[in-house]
């Protein structure tokens, strides 16, 4: 996907992360972290399953891209840790407070970097849905949280 400046509103309250320079990240992608490093959400390895590679990431979930950094590249990178996104998904009904998680792809083996899906569990959500969407719509705005920084989503009291 390329870049795409998916912010809309919100504090970003934004970290800088280094990326090694064989790793590729575009604006909007969804990132994670590893030894100390930024990742795509496409790098992480297959746990098997959508809702465990979902449960992966969102242990490991920093925020999404707000800089690219092309191949060859060793920059660190500005990543929102929270505020409102809007993200492609597949046609879906939501309501504000429902929670969404990173899609899969359509292999079955890779997280996307920039769709969405609703999910059942806080476990496995980067964010909650910001703005209703009924009837069925194919963008969603979301309201992320990075669990590294902030906790993540949380289970309603």
């Amino acid at each position: 996907m390329s870049n795409v400046m998916r912010w809309r509103y919100g504090d970003t309250n934004p970290v800088m992360l280094p990326v090694a320079g064989s790793t590729v990240i575009e604006i909007g992608d969804f990132v994670y972290q590893s030894s100390g490093a930024a990742l795509p959400s496409s790098e992480l390895a297959d746990a098997g399953t959508e809702a465990a590679n979902q449960e992966a990431f969102h242990d490991l979930f920093v925020g999404v891209a707000m800089q690219a950094s092309p191949s060859g590249v060793a920059n660190p990178i500005r990543i929102a840790t929270s505020g409102v996104f809007e993200f492609d998904c597949l046609p879906v009904t939501a309501e504000v407070g429902d929670l969404i998680g990173v899609d899969e792809e359509g292999t079955g083996t890779e997280l996307t970097t920039q769709v969405v899906a609703k999910v059942a569990t806080a476990n496995l959500a980067i964010g909650r849905c910001a703005k209703r969407s009924n009837p069925a719509a194919t963008r969603l705005l979301v309201e992320i949280v990075s669990t590294v920084l902030r906790g993540g989503p949380q289970v309603m009291a």
